[in-house]
């Protein structure tokens, strides 16, 4: 199921918006502030998320601004009363995909969330260095070259590529991959071994976990 996320800090807002994509079969979680949306995002990156401008502990500029660093593949539609022509203008040149003046047609809003996830269906490709990721195929290439993995390993690559250069904890990783929730495992480190045999450079972060050079 696609997956959206909303920082806005009306609730009215966000309930509607909530009825209208799951009638679309599209899973909304809602974060009232900056601080909570991005808690969220680090441990999970959704399809599409929308962003409002003006929120208690923030401004949403400076969030889109942190998403499009760090998850550029997420698409980005901002929500706000700001509805003046250069709003709109510094919100697509600070990366947004898309731009919604306050009020608007929770119809149209839905309409412009399917057309971003149209979008990045037909984008299905993404690069981190010399490693290519292809979501249709399930398959990384390392220099144009497909990398024979299993399942796992693949998720594993997937998860790397998404997050690149920045360091993933051991728990996340756990998580993420195998649903550990908690505990040890050698599961772990021999999948990531496995990987740099294949020639993905994986560097250790001791005492913390492991990051992907790019």
């Amino acid at each position: 199921m696609d997956k959206v996320f909303i920082l806005e800090d009306d609730a009215s807002i966000c309930g509607l918006i909530r009825v209208a994509l799951q009638m679309n079969d599209i899973a909304l979680s809602s974060f009232a502030c900056c601080e909570d949306f991005l808690a969220a995002i680090e441990k999970e990156q959704p399809d599409v998320a929308l962003l409002d401008v003006m929120l208690p502990d923030g401004n949403g500029f400076d969030v889109l601004k942190k998403v499009k660093a760090e998850y550029p593949f997420v698409s980005c539609i901002m929500l706000s009363a700001l509805g003046k022509e250069e709003d709109k203008v510094n919100g697509l040149n600070l990366g947004a995909d898309d731009y919604v003046s306050k009020p608007f047609s929770v119809l149209e809003l839905t309409a412009r969330v399917n057309a971003a996830l149209r979008r990045k269906r037909r984008e299905n490709v993404i690069k981190a260095g010399e490693l290519t990721l292809d979501y249709d195929t399930m398959t990384i290439s390392f220099r144009g070259k497909k990398l024979d993995l299993n399942r796992k390993e693949y998720e594993l690559g997937r998860f790397f590529i998404e997050n690149a250069g920045k360091v993933l904890k051991r728990e996340t990783l756990l998580t993420e991959i195998w649903g550990y929730e908690s505990g040890e495992t050698r599961t772990l480190d021999n999948h990531v071994a496995r990987l740099r045999k294949l020639g993905i450079s994986i560097d250790t972060v001791f005492g913390v976990g492991y990051k992907l050079n790019v």
